[in-house]
């Protein structure tokens, strides 16, 4: 987020992924084990036994059928729900240190083939007709038994699966099916595998009282700059969260945060404390959220310590009770987030401020209950770039930074209303295609916001998946207008890539894994720059959503 002017980017954060695209290309070079004579592993791999013998499958979702084979005379056929995947599995015994390899024909839309624990592969959509899934895996070095999958995805239509093999060296189990599997390349690509998370949010998430689409916007209520001072009640009721920026520091360490509001020195007509709080009041009964936003570009906030914490805890919540707020927005920047070394599993975090972090916003959602709305607005770098990189790496040297907000938004995954990344400010980044895609047009958008809602492996490893978000916990953002920040996008892309997202029509280059129509809305920094802009920002919205 910026504070008091546009900022430019790092040149440490360039310099870092230049050094690092190498590094991590060599990561991706594994070694498979030899291969000998392959035998099948598979008991009924082609449901031509007319049942659903060897597999044992979710109940009541799985069914052969016959006259829709991809050869031979029966097809599984998996009826997802919409809390289940209609998931066959079968376990197979295997051999420690050998590579084996996993194929399947699969018709429909989100079909999933894969080994628990480990690779997987998938097809958003097939068409009309079969296509052929292939994913190798090596065991490892006590490993003797393995659990082979088919599935398909949650709310999606009935798919098909047929003539699936594991082959591996040595006798196998029984004969092969009818069709021979296909041969994967024998070394694995150096870039990451696109492979969605198998599990949705664990529960549903928190609305908010948002309205389905929303609008969400920053306000500048602490300091001036060239966009004018904007009063809280001049704010148009088009906006649905506004977040009051900043909530800051005076020692990056303490976690005590202040909100101090502009002066009429710096903030030509400011109103009164009575008259801002009265503004609330009025916001809040037309159903509009106002946010305390803690962080921006110069509010630092590390909370190395317990006592750190607490004190974030206490501040925090003396903002909230003396203004009568709605929630907190979190914009932590700079090096407030940041991985120690050998800190590389995101769903158990072990560095402190990471640690702390997740524990004020803990306490606070259970202080002040359901009503309670989180937000984050992280940049690029501390989330999507995780898909490629993760703190310092497995030699180190890696920005520590990278990825950082990752253990934040899972651990606060149940209670987090909203997420709106910063999709500008921000380098080059590589999406779930494997393609870099820059700020500014409709293509950053889609691919940034595909990655949210599709899930992604962790610094390439499809053993350490960052779910899937709900499409209303996400929102997109955005800078108001070309004075806001670096990245700024018309409006005619902006439309673009909701298009894409919720109705996926008007793509352009880039397929998204998926279609979100409740996805939350837009994010802007800023109402005041938007103001600026004779409100383009907000027409485009309302003229998009209604």
């Amino acid at each position: 987020m910026l504070s008091t002017a546009p900022r430019t980017r790092r040149r440490t954060f360039i310099a870092a992924s230049a050094t690092l695209a190498g590094a991590v290309a060599l990561c991706g070079l594994v070694a498979l084990a030899p291969s000998a004579s392959a035998g099948e592993f598979l008991t009924n791999g082609g449901f031509e036994t007319g049942s659903l013998s060897g597999w044992t499958c979710d109940a009541g979702t799985a069914a052969v059928v016959s006259g829709q084979a991809h050869s031979g005379t029966y097809a599984l056929q998996g009826t997802p729900s919409a809390s289940g995947t209609a998931q066959c599995k079968q376990s197979v015994s295997v051999a420690p240190n050998t590579t084996y390899t996993l194929t399947g024909q699969v018709k429909g839309s989100y079909v999933y083939l894969g080994v628990d624990g480990g690779a997987s592969t998938w097809t958003p959509g097939t068409g009309s007709g079969y296509a052929a899934l292939s994913v190798s895996f090596t065991t490892g070095a006590s490993q003797t038994s393995a659990a082979v999958y088919v599935h398909g995805w949650y709310g999606q239509p009935a798919y098909l699966a047929d003539d699936i093999s594991l082959q591996g060296p040595g006798s196998g189990t029984t004969t092969p099916p009818t069709t021979p599997p296909t041969t994967p390349p024998t070394t694995p690509p150096t870039t990451p595998p696109t492979t969605p998370p198998t599990t949705p949010p664990t529960s549903p998430p928190p609305s908010g009282g948002l309205p389905t689409h929303a609008l969400v916007g920053y306000l500048h209520e602490t300091f001036a700059n060239g966009s004018g001072y904007t009063k809280l009640a001049d704010v148009p009721d088009s906006w649905n969260i506004i977040d009051l920026a900043f909530g800051e520091t005076s020692s990056p360490t303490s976690g005590s945060i202040h909100f101090t509001r502009c002066s009429a020195s710096e903030c030509p007509g400011v109103e009164s404390d009575a008259d801002f709080k009265a503004a609330i009041k009025a916001k809040q009964a037309k159903g509009k959220k106002v946010l305390l936003s803690i962080g921006g570009a110069n509010g630092e906030v590390q909370l190395t310590t317990t006592a750190a914490r607490d004190a974030f805890v206490s501040s925090v919540s003396g903002i909230i009770d003396t203004w009568g707020l709605n929630g907190i927005d979190i914009d932590f920047e700079g090096h407030s987030l940041s991985l120690n070394t050998g800190d590389t599993d995101f769903k158990n975090p072990t560095t402190p401020v990471i640690v702390n972090l997740i524990s004020a916003l803990k306490t606070l959602k259970a202080k002040y209950g359901s009503g309670f709305v989180l937000t984050m607005a992280p940049e690029t770098f501390f989330v999507q770039m995780g898909y490629q990189y993760y703190g310092s790496g497995p030699w180190g040297g890696q920005d520590p930074r990278c990825g950082a907000y990752l253990p934040v938004i899972y651990a606060m995954r149940g209670d987090l209303t909203l997420l709106h990344v910063q999709d500008y400010n921000s380098g080059s980044i590589m999406g779930l295609d494997n393609q870099y895609h820059s700020m500014g047009g409709a293509d950053f958008h889609i691919a940034m916001t595909d990655m949210l809602l599709t899930g992604f492996p962790v610094a390439g490893n499809t053993a350490n998946m960052f779910p899937a978000l709900a499409p209303s916990q996400v929102a997109i953002g955005l800078p108001a207008s070309v004075n806001a920040g670096n990245g700024y996008t018309a409006p005619a892309a902006v439309d673009q890539a909701l298009d894409c997202l919720t109705k996926k029509t008007n793509c352009g280059g880039y397929t998204t894994h998926g279609t979100w129509p409740a996805l939350r809305g837009l994010m802007t920094w800023s109402v005041n720059w938007d103001k600026f802009s004779n409100w383009e920002f907000q027409k485009n919205f309302t003229s998009y959503f209604g």
